[in-house]
């Protein structure tokens, strides 16, 4: 039971972490992108997709390979998540409109788009096969039991995860890209003033950030769910939770990845546990948000910069009233 629990609390986390490093990466930027749930909603779209069409180029669906599977689902959940991660862009540093309104209204719209979609265009008869593909372990952790299989017993995309916050966090912190981009997000001005190139810098950071975050929609059909399109209005729902990690994370990509396994534990705890009453349920599942006002009221009350969001979060920048 407890292998079990933990096994899935890092396949949850492992969509929320997904989504975490994506919105992190954007807030560096200084923008608040309240559409990453409707982006991993078309990541999802984007990667099974791909994986349908290039399963319906087999005779034999069983015999397909799983690095091809692993690439198409990949290039297809970047390829959609970042074109809407694009409209957002255009809509927010181009035009400067509001980023909370444009973020809520991407959401919508990815949602409605990937539901249409799917229904639609995307042939799901060998999504179960291809998901029992893709899902597949480490070869020796196959029969594997306990720590070992808790550890070693996921997906490609659960390591591919880790590497990725693994790899933000080296970028932001110790290279020049990550420093130029933590000061658009402090003092854009300031970074202009130094001849720090601010419009790409954010449709990059944005672009980036959309793709890795649809990377958490597609795992979370392709591998978690092993092909099943029953539960894809979650998706949107771990959109938001991957928002409050960003707060709980305090903005750090490597503690992300503990902070998403703790989230994902906390959200299936109130299905695994079936003994606990409807309101221990419903308490649980408020538990990653309550937890994440109480993270953010008691860093307000803290003077550490550190633990602060970047402080143009929100804004757009006007290079006249520089």
């Amino acid at each position: 039971m407890t292998v079990t629990f933990l096994i899935s609390a890092i396949a949850i986390g492992t969509v929320l972490l997904f989504g975490c490093i994506g919105e992190t990466i954007t807030e560096k930027a200084g923008h608040l992108n309240l559409g990453i749930p409707g982006i991993m909603c078309t990541g999802t779209v984007g990667g099974c997709l791909f994986v349908s069409l290039y399963m319906s180029t087999l005779e034999n669906p069983e015999g397909a390979s799983w690095l091809l599977l692993i690439l198409s689902s990949l290039f297809g959940a970047c390829l959609f998540a970042s074109l809407t991660g694009a409209i957002y862009a255009v809509i927010t540093i181009t035009f400067r409109c509001n980023q909370n309104i444009t973020g809520l209204a991407i959401t919508i719209f990815g949602n409605g788009l990937t539901q249409f979609l799917m229904h639609s265009y995307v042939d799901k008869s060998n999504f179960s096969t291809a998901g029992k593909i893709i899902a597949k372990s480490l070869p020796f952790a196959e029969n594997s039991h306990g720590i070992v299989k808790v550890l070693f017993g996921h997906g490609f995309y659960v390591y591919l995860a880790i590497l990725i916050a693994l790899v933000t966090t080296f970028i932001l912190n110790r290279t020049k890209v990550g420093l130029n981009l933590r000061a658009i997000g402090e003092n854009t001005a300031t970074a202009d003033a130094m001849g720090v190139n601010i419009t790409l810098y954010k449709y990059v950071a944005i672009l980036v950030g959309s793709g890795i975050a649809g990377f958490g929609g597609v795992f979370y059909i392709m591998d978690y769910v092993k092909g099943s399109w029953e539960n894809a209005s979650t998706i949107e729902a771990f959109g938001w939770l991957a928002i409050a990690l960003v707060i709980f994370t305090l903005w750090k990509p490597n503690i992300s990845i503990i902070g998403s396994y703790l989230f994902g534990a906390l959200y299936i705890a109130a299905f695994v546990f079936g003994n606990i009453s409807f309101s221990g349920r419903e308490v649980l599942k408020m538990l990653p948000y309550v937890i994440t006002i109480i993270v953010l009221i008691v860093t307000s009350t803290m003077n550490k910069k550190e633990n602060q969001p970047p402080q143009s979060l929100g804004l757009n920048y006007f290079r006249e009233e520089r």
